[in-house]
């Protein structure tokens, strides 16, 4: 062997010693800790940058600062909420009454998401409609507004919510303004300098000291969030920008968003604060006042829970909402989701529905914004279809939803998608909603569109090249880490 070749092998070598020690370094999901070792082994040089921006696990100091954030006062109730529940007597004639109370019990238990009734929900999936109320709603502000978003661009539409911020601001009302480093990447950088001159306050979500690089590409915070006076708040699945009303390049834009009264909009309040507490220091975290917290009276009729998840806990709420949600469906599931990459547990319990003949419903968009996740999300749609569930494709621009609703009676709404991303990497924030009301009205919208959809069969992928069908099996490989 001529010294080139001893010089290569010795790399190789080195390589594969060095990815194994980083990759086994840190405890991580074994999918995940396989998907780190394959690319690290097959891309030498590449893979390693790859690692250094985007596999590094959380710091075990920001862990602990995140986890310190209590949920101001809603430890206790939550526990009380479960014991309360825990102790109702089930009518055997109403099993959906039971699921729905086991339902909650999981998410009380596992991520003290307090049960609230009375609430006024609204749906929302025309991006003016949703942009033009959220605006009259921050003018109309009285006491504080306080709002929570992964992208808010500095574009059009960012200036119209900005001056209505500013306006607020220059007349006493609280603003707080928390924005994701990596979602609001490109920025005008003084795009918050005239609302802090007003007595706003910005804070970014680990942004970099680096300018235009950003060290930490995962553990993004993707919740939206606003909530005005303590009284109205919004969440679901739209961004702050242009693209979000149909002005970018992708098109128009199908997204699914709430408008939310009474005490539900306290959970959200909570959430929001714990997020600031993160980001800020010392003397700028917010303690509780009963102003931020008024008590409603009853607005509506819906129940629901909100849920957190993010990568300062290792149990992933969420996920596990979505997974006590399917595994009790008896009739029909309806899934919209842009980015269709679920991990083994979620992907197995939707193979176990559509094979046990519930009724599996999934729509995902035509087109790709992130393409290795389009291929993979391809990959997994593919393979649920042959085992029974229907998939659509949305054709009627980009397709951003992010709704599942069980049997017309129980649903969830929020940030988080049906992949391994939402489930461990990202800050999300869902919303579980127990109205067969608010549940028919999603299964609705559904419905509308598949109007504006295309059916797939298997024909439809066998049609494909070879080429592509080998960047599916390669980016479901890689599914772990995307």
């Amino acid at each position: 062997m001529n010294i080139w070749g001893q010089i290569i092998t010795f790399i190789v070598f080195l390589n594969t010693i060095v990815a194994i020690y980083t990759v086994f370094h840190e405890k991580r999901d074994v999918t995940a800790t396989w998907a780190w070792l394959l690319t690290l082994t097959m891309l030498p040089v590449v893979g390693f940058v790859m690692y250094f921006f985007i596999g590094k696990k959380m710091a075990a100091d920001h862990i602990y600062d995140l986890k310190t954030q209590k949920s101001l006062g809603m430890s206790e109730l939550a526990e009380f909420q479960k014991e309360m529940l825990e102790e109702e007597e089930f009518d055997g004639a109403d099993p959906e009454e039971e699921y729905r109370v086991t339902t909650a019990i999981l998410l009380l238990e596992s991520n003290e998401s307090i049960l609230t009734r009375g609430n006024k929900v609204e749906v929302i999936t025309d991006g003016e409609e949703k942009f033009n109320r959220f605006i009259d709603d921050i003018r109309n502000a009285q006491e504080h507004i306080h709002i929570l978003y992964y992208t808010f661009r500095s574009d059009a539409l960012g200036h119209r919510i900005m001056e209505a911020l500013e306006e607020r601001a220059a007349a006493g009302v609280e603003v707080l303004v928390v924005y994701d480093a990596l979602g609001c990447r490109g920025n005008d950088r003084k795009f918050f300098d005239r609302l802090e001159s007003l007595g706003g306050q910005a804070k970014v979500f680990f942004g970099s000291r680096i300018p235009f690089v950003n060290l930490r590409m995962n553990y993004r915070n993707h919740r939206k969030i606003l909530v005005v006076d303590g009284k109205i708040a919004y969440m679901g699945g739209f961004n702050i920008g242009d693209e979000y009303l149909g002005l970018g390049p992708l098109g128009n834009w199908r997204d699914t968003h709430l408008r939310i009264q009474g005490n539900a909009v306290l959970t959200l309040q909570s959430r929001f604060f714990m997020d600031w507490n993160a980001v800020v220091s010392e003397s700028e975290r917010v303690k509780y006042e009963d102003r931020y917290f008024p008590i409603s009276p009853k607005m509506g009729d819906t129940t629901m829970q909100i849920a957190a998840s993010g990568p300062e806990n290792d149990i992933q709420a969420i996920k596990m909402g979505f997974i006590k949600m399917i595994s009790q469906a008896k009739k029909s599931i309806y899934i919209q989701t842009p980015y269709f990459i679920p991990d083994m547990s979620v992907h197995e319990i939707i193979e176990v529905a559509a094979m046990s003949g519930v009724e599996v419903n999934i729509m995902i968009p035509c087109k790709p914004d992130h393409p290795f996740v389009y291929r993979a999300t391809e990959y997994f749609a593919k393979d649920i279809l042959e085992a029974g569930a229907n998939v659509y494709i949305y054709e009627d621009g980009f397709f951003h939803s992010k709704v599942m609703v069980v049997d017309d009676e129980i649903s969830t709404v929020g940030s988080a998608n049906m992949d391994v991303r939402s489930f461990r990497l990202n800050f999300e924030i869902n919303s579980f909603i127990y109205d067969e009301t608010i549940a028919e009205e999603l299964v609705m919208n559904f419905k509308r569109d598949i109007k504006k959809s295309r059916k797939l069969d298997l024909e439809y992928f066998e049609k494909q090249s070879k080429w592509r069908k080998f960047k599916q099996q390669f980016s479901r490989l890689l599914s772990p880490i995307l």
